[in-house]
Order: structure tokens, then sequence, then C-alpha cells
């Protein structure tokens, strides 16, 4: 059974942890406020853009375009969306799972890696790591997800890679979020998709058309629409994480208060043993006296 002084500096260490970890969540909580509100604010118009796109070119036929069609290369590229920080409970790894538990094959991937969390947990299993964007992350704006998504789209129009996904958080509320793996070129349609375009009447027969023609249309449409998705889904990543540490720094300050319950039970329980010792110590002195 451990002394009652090492019991008193395990409590007093768990103690100071605890000081530690209930700062964490105050920070957390203040940050989250502020993301939730931008997520919240700028969601509409990213929802808003997908459907638009999406509804443009179920409309637009066979249409030969670059950003429409898949390349050459079998190389896909993946911007991972993960954090610089760890303490967020599963919030980075749950991320990372999409790429290496997913259908994608690790040979022919290139990562685009924004979070520090992310790039290494990927290095670390021999992914290729083309750029380390780590730096936006801490406070994104729509000027770092273009630079991102011109370097990805360069390589894409250059043939380098023939697919571009996505792999993020997505912020359903403070509780829960989401890891998502979405293809961002070329766009494709689930079933669900369709139907709710059927449902809807975007399925008709009626054919979009462009001034001055497709070609430039697109080579405008479908940037603006690739970086609008990737900055709504650095806005989505910042709040989960926030979110996500926030109720990681709550388990871990309600983990700390059980165990200094149970460790003062213990340093109580030994110094009620030791007193009872001496107590009974001295009993059997004076009686061996008199």
């Amino acid at each position: 059974m451990a002394s009652m002084k090492d019991i008193k500096r395990r409590r007093s260490s768990i103690q100071s942890t605890q000081q530690i970890t209930k700062a964490m969540k105050l920070v957390s909580t203040v940050k989250l406020q502020k993301a939730k509100t931008r997520a919240e604010k700028t969601t509409p118009y990213f929802d808003h853009m997908y459907q638009t796109v999406s509804s443009i070119l179920a409309r637009s036929g066979t249409i030969n375009h670059p950003y429409l069609s898949a390349g050459d290369s079998p190389k896909a590229a993946v911007i991972v969306i993960t954090a610089n920080r760890g303490l967020a409970g599963g919030y980075n790894s749950n991320v990372v799972k999409l790429i290496t538990q997913g259908d994608l094959v690790k040979e022919n991937l290139v990562i685009y890696a924004i979070g520090t969390k992310g790039r290494d947990a990927l290095v670390r299993r021999g992914y290729e790591v083309k750029e380390d964007l780590s730096g936006i992350i801490d406070a994104p704006t729509y000027a770092d997800a273009k630079a991102v998504c011109d370097r990805v789209l360069t390589s894409f129009s250059n043939g380098e890679i023939g697919e571009i996904y996505l792999a993020y958080t997505f912020f359903k509320n403070t509780v829960a979020h989401e890891p998502r793996l979405m293809k961002l070129l070329p766009l494709e349609f689930s079933e669900e998709e369709l139907e709710e375009m059927k449902n809807s009447g975007q399925d008709d027969k009626l054919i979009m058309n462009y001034e001055p023609n497709e070609e430039e249309a697109l080579q405008r449409i479908i940037p603006k629409y690739v970086t609008s998705i990737v900055y709504g889904a650095l806005v989505e990543a910042v709040a989960s994480e926030n979110a996500a540490r926030m109720q990681a720094m709550d388990s871990a300050t309600s983990n700390a208060e059980d165990m200094i319950s149970d460790l003062s039970l213990k340093y109580n329980r030994a110094r009620q043993g030791s007193i009872t010792q001496e107590l009974t110590e001295i009993i059997a002195g004076a009686e061996a006296i008199s």
C-alpha cells in the first residue's frame, strides 16, 4: 500500500493537472463561440454554392472540359485538414482514418496537409506529403483557401493528378462532429443527390446555356466553387477542433476530480490507520509500564 506521503504527492500532482485542464476548457469555450458563429454565418453560402454548381453541371449535358473529367494520371490529391495541436480527443485521428482506412490507394496519393497533427501521422505511415500548409489553420481566410486551391488546380490542369479530394471534420453542433471525405474534382453525383435533384425538378430536359461559351464560364466557375468548398471546410474544421478540445478537457477535468476523490479517501484511510497504530502503541506502552 502506498504511503501517506506518496498519496499526498500524487493528489497534489493531479490537482495541478486539473487546474490546467480547466483553463484549457475555458479557452476552448471562448474560441468555440467565435468559431461557431463564423461557421453558422458562412455555411449557408457554401451550401448554396455547392447546390448551384451541382445544378448547373447536372443541366449541362456532356461537356468536354479539363475540370469535369478525370485526368490520365492515376495520382489523386487529398487536402487534409487537421489541427496543429493535440488534446482534442479523436478529432485528428478520425480525419487520418479517412485516408488510411478508406478505399484510396496509398501509393497513388499526394497529400496537401493543413495541420501538423495530420501531416505527422500520415508521414509516419509512409504517405507522400507534397505541401505543408499548416500555418493557415490557426486563422483561415478566403485568400488562404484560394492559394491552396490554385496549387492543387494547377497540378490537376497539368495532368499531374487525376482527382482531388477533401478530408475534414464537419461541424454539426457543439457535441457532434463528423469526419468527411469529399470528392471535389471531377464532380460526381451520388444516387441520393440525383434523387434530390429529381424531386426538386432539376433533372428536366432544359440544357444550360453559357455566355460567352461554356469553356470560359467553367474556367471561372469551377475554381471559385472549389475554393468556396475548401474555405467552408476550414471554417467548419476550426469550430470542430475547439468543440472537440472543450469536450476532451471537460472529460479530463471530471476524471481528475474522480481521481482526487479516490486518493483523498485512500489518504484518510491511511491517516486513520496511522493514528490507530500510534494509539495502540501508546496504550500498549502504558500497560507495560503499569
